[in-house]
């Protein structure tokens, strides 16, 4: 239980620094936080103690327990979708400061060009 609380606390820190953060390479760092919080959650919700992989169908074996395996693929995807997503937002953010020479957004906003 205690591991399910520090991913969500993983999660309110990644939080924090979008809302507060005005530098946009910490906004993207900020929203990584959150996001491989999420992957850690889906990986704890797939994890059995004592679990085995489920490559071999051993039904007479008693007390085998197979870890659930869709949460680890769902993780390896959204890694994979995360990755191109944080490429695409340092890219911008990269054009951004070749156009208006800052990563602060409150100058970007009052510069409006």
């Amino acid at each position: 239980m205690t591991v399910y609380v520090l991913t969500f606390l993983l999660f309110l820190v990644g939080l924090y620094g979008v809302l507060v953060s005005r530098n946009l390479v910490k906004i993207v760092i900020s929203l990584t936080i959150m996001e491989f919080s999420i992957f850690l959650l889906l990986a704890l919700i797939g994890y059995i103690q004592g679990g085995d992989a489920p490559i071999l169908v051993m039904p007479e074996v008693p007390g085998w327990k197979p870890v659930f395996p869709l949460p680890q693929a769902m993780v390896l995807t959204a890694i994979v979708i995360g990755l191109a997503t944080n490429a695409m937002i340092l890219t911008n953010a990269i054009r951004l400061y070749k156009k208006y020479g800052t990563f602060d957004i409150r100058e970007i906003r009052d510069l409006k060009g």
